[in-house]
């Protein structure tokens, strides 16, 4: 739609042009300004088209277009005009005979939604998988057919500047501390990353990436933040979308999105169930080494995964239109989860020479569950000034995580045979209340404070039996309790060319990690300021450039936290430090921006510095098992960190049927940092984690429209090699592939996808511990993925025009400038 509006403002400024050019130029021009919205939600009108024609002179007729904020500002000769307000699918509005002599302020003219035109309507301009902006890039999740059946952590390995590892974790221009938001607010599931992994990939509506956020946000996230949007209805009148999906690995998935609009109010909401099958494989080489690194033995591991997961997720809301400036909005979420997993692990041990000496089988059988409940409630108040508004905002959630596995470990040594059994409970609250207000000072200047209050208890069991008998070192339970207050302003300004928005927050903590089984308590509390500035310089109508500059924040949580062992693995064993602090990153990026007729160009120049980095150091501990030692890792704050880069993406669309997106990244990450341990033989063992490394990524999206209404995408992605002080993590290459089709007069498509097209997605590291171990392990956490799935659409048209979602304040002002 936003090609269609441009083409037609296009030709409209052309005719201008052509006809102004054949005018005598003696005559001064005047300014008319207005702004477009919607006339239910007063939410503003990007490119709507606004017309001017003179009355005593037809020839002479004026037009153009409305920016981001649905404002406009045109030059006309003066005279009487008939002026004519228009958006597709909405009544146009004419003002006749409207005398223009002078600069004019038409002021808010709203648009009402045609639902007779809004069916009609079959031709409209498709929106690009990618929108680049300078502030931030944002991803529709509708236009890609590579997620169709997929997750919403399938989704992010698409999103330009994202990648998610093999178990699921997120990562921003490759660092691992991002702040993942749904529908603005922070994500209240205990593990993100399975959460991600549960959460069906229609359900979203399209994801936001902001590298460096401004202080009306949490400061939480280092790397920056990721917004995911999810669907809500738009039109009048009652519609919807289904679809349908069925894999292999035995995948089957239905998604149903159905929305009414009134006058009054909006009902809208989304429903899913999801049945998955995920099998993986992996697989360690390793050579013990003795002190004097000679080797000592050999032992092969290979283990197999079987992750079945079945999965519902409903959202029910309504937008309550109290008056034409109130909007009071309320949403319920409700998601179920449960998993049964099977992990077999075969450990082949080998002597000295290489000569087999014995197996162990550990079959680890895992069955778990999980149910998250939120309630979220949003009251809009929009003043009779334009941009002055008051947004009061509450989210209350609970979230209950229950995994019970069973570890059978067999030994052909001497066919001893253990059974241990792991419970790992946790439930979590957590509850949001936050202010923004927002009041435009003058022209081009604006004013915002707001408030936040974020708090949450989480609470974990866990507990081991090893053949019926409790073992003490590995039951705990610990209580995590976060209490954070925050408080904001910011002022942005326009002069010009020039837009500045300078903010300021202050975050008081109180944090409190409570060993409940040691009666082992400790208790911090910090408060910060976290001071942002955005710089924009409009160098021309096509092309900006910024500087921008956050102070964030990373506090240590869960499993980072917990120092009871967890058994996962019987010779590597996690430890978690209640003792962490938390690490700050001072972030600083210079963005430029340029968009051509068929190519649009992002690029942008980062730095980093990170204090008291959490850093995972491994020690032995004097323990053997089979003869095999055990090794803790355990993190600590030990190391500054920087981090500098350089990215690109781009949109280009070399023909109206070839369509291109490829963001590319290169980073540098220097860590400084040394550490010092006793070993269990009483000697002090001295680790130097000092370390240089660069790695990049890139990745390629194309998408081909054939003949038959026949689509196909390709997506091609490369993480470059890294190394750490430990080893590296080697270079990898993956495709996915899909094709779709318009059926049903385009009310229906059939999709067709295949992820991971040559099972290569893996996880390949090199690891080397002086005088302990040196490795070389495989890891593919899900195994290619086909997938064919089935859109059906009612009352709404395939690419419908997008309208920001009403609600949360966070959605709706993401660093725009004033102006």
């Amino acid at each position: 739609m936003k090609k269609f509006h441009f083409l037609l403002s296009t030709l409209v400024l052309l005719l201008t042009v052509t006809v102004f050019g054949q005018q005598k130029p003696a005559r001064t021009k005047v300014t008319i300004t207005g702004k477009i919205v919607e006339k239910t939600s007063k939410l503003q009108l990007e490119y709507a088209t606004i017309t001017f024609k003179n009355t005593q002179n037809p020839k002479l007729i004026f037009g153009g277009i409305t920016d981001n904020k649905g404002d406009y500002s045109i030059d006309v000769v003066p005279g009487i005009y008939d002026i004519t307000l228009e958006f597709i699918s909405f009544k146009p509005t004419t003002i006749s005979q409207k005398l223009l002599n002078q600069n004019t302020n038409l002021g808010t003219t709203a648009l009402e939604e045609d639902a007779t035109q809004l069916n009609e309507v079959v031709v409209r301009a498709e929106k690009t998988t990618v929108e680049i902006k300078l502030d931030k890039k944002v991803y529709n999740v509708g236009q890609d057919m590579m997620v169709k059946g997929g997750t919403a952590s399938d989704v992010l390995d698409n999103v330009p500047s994202v990648t998610v590892d093999a178990e699921g974790n997120v990562a921003l221009r490759g660092n691992d501390n991002v702040k993942v938001l749904i529908d603005g607010r922070p994500s209240n599931a205990i593990s993100i990353a399975d959460a991600l992994k549960s959460i069906p990939a229609d359900a979203l509506d399209k994801v936001e990436v902001i590298t460096n956020p401004s202080a009306r946000y949490d400061a939480e996230g280092g790397g920056g933040i990721i917004n995911i949007v999810l669907r809500k209805g738009k039109n009048l009148g009652l519609n919807g979308t289904v679809i349908a999906t069925a894999g292999d690995p035995e995948t089957y998935g239905l998604t149903g999105t159905v929305n009414y609009k009134a006058k009054e109010f909006n009902l809208f909401t989304t429903q899913g169930y999801n049945y998955r099958n995920n099998p993986g494989n992996a697989f360690t080489d390793s050579r013990y080494l003795n002190s004097d690194n000679s080797t000592r033995d050999f032992m092969n591991e290979t283990r197999t995964n079987e992750r079945l997961n079945k999965s519902y997720n409903a959202n029910i809301g309504m937008d309550w239109f109290l008056n034409e400036s109130t909007t009071w909005t309320n949403i319920f979420n409700y998601r179920r989860s449960s998993g049964d997993n099977r992990d077999n692990v075969f450990q082949n041990y080998y002597d000295v020479n290489h000569d087999y000496t014995y197996t162990r089988n550990r079959i680890n059988e895992e069955d778990s569950k999980s149910k998250n409940v939120e309630f979220n409630t949003t009251l809009t108040k929009n003043f009779k000034k334009d941009g002055h508004k008051l947004t009061l905002d509450g989210s209350f959630s609970t979230n209950t995580d229950k995994n019970l596995a069973q570890i059978t470990d067999t030994s052909t040594a001497n066919s001893t045979i253990s059974i241990d059994e792991t419970l790992n409970n946790q439930t979590q609250s957590r509850n949001t209340l936050q202010a923004d207000y927002v009041l435009p000072i003058g022209k081009g200047s604006q004013f915002e404070a707001g408030y936040r209050g974020n708090f949450m208890v989480n609470t974990t069991d866990y507990a081991v039996d090893s053949d019926g008998v409790p073992v003490p070192n590995f039951t705990n339970t610990l209580e995590y309790k976060e209490k954070v207050n925050a408080l904001y302003t910011q002022y942005g300004f326009k002069i010009k060319k020039f837009s500045t928005l300078l903010g300021l927050r202050w975050e008081d903590s109180d944090i409190d990690v409570n060993q409940l089984a040691t009666n082992d308590f400790t208790n911090k509390k910090y408060n910060n300021f976290f001071p942002s500035a955005i710089l924009n310089y409009e160098i021309d109508d096509k092309s900006s450039a910024s500087l921008s500059y956050s102070r964030r924040i990373q506090r240590p949580r869960g499993r980072q936290l917990n120092p009871f062992n967890n058994l996962s693995s019987n010779v590597n064993i996690f430890v978690g430090n209640p003792d962490l602090d938390p690490a700050f990153t001072d972030a600083i990026d210079l963005g430029y921006l340029k968009r051509w007729n068929k190519l649009t160009f992002n690029t942008s120049l980062y730095v980093n510095k990170t204090t008291d980095v959490f850093q995972f150091v491994r020690r032995e501990t004097g323990t053997f098992v089979n003869g095999v030692p055990v090794i803790i890792s355990s993190p600590i704050n030990l190391a500054t960190e920087y981090r500098s880069g350089f990215e690109f993406t781009l949109n280009y669309s070399p023909y109206k049927w070839w369509k291109l997106n490829s963001n590319f990244n290169f980073f540098y990450i220097q860590t400084d940092g040394d550490y010092t341990y006793t070993d269990f033989t009483g000697n002090p063992v001295f680790q130097d984690f000092d370390y240089k490394t660069t790695s990049w990524f890139t990745r390629l999206t194309s998408k081909v429209s054939l003949p038959y209404k026949i689509d196909w995408q390709t997506n091609m992605t490369y993480n470059g090699e890294q190394k750490n002080n430990q080893g590296s993590t080697l270079g990898n290459f993956s495709m996915n592939l899909a094709f779709s089709k318009d059926v049903f007069k385009d009310k229906g498509t059939v999709a067709l996808n295949v992820s991971d097209v040559f099972n290569s997605r893996k996880r390949i590291q090199d690891t080397y511990l002086s005088g302990v171990v040196e490795s070389h392990s495989e890891m593919q956490w899900r195994q290619r993925q086909i997938n064919l799935s089935f859109t059906y659409r009612f009352n709404v048209q395939k690419n419908e025009k997008d309208k920001k979602p009403k609600g949360n304040q966070q959605q709706d002002d993401n660093g725009d400038f004033p102006g």
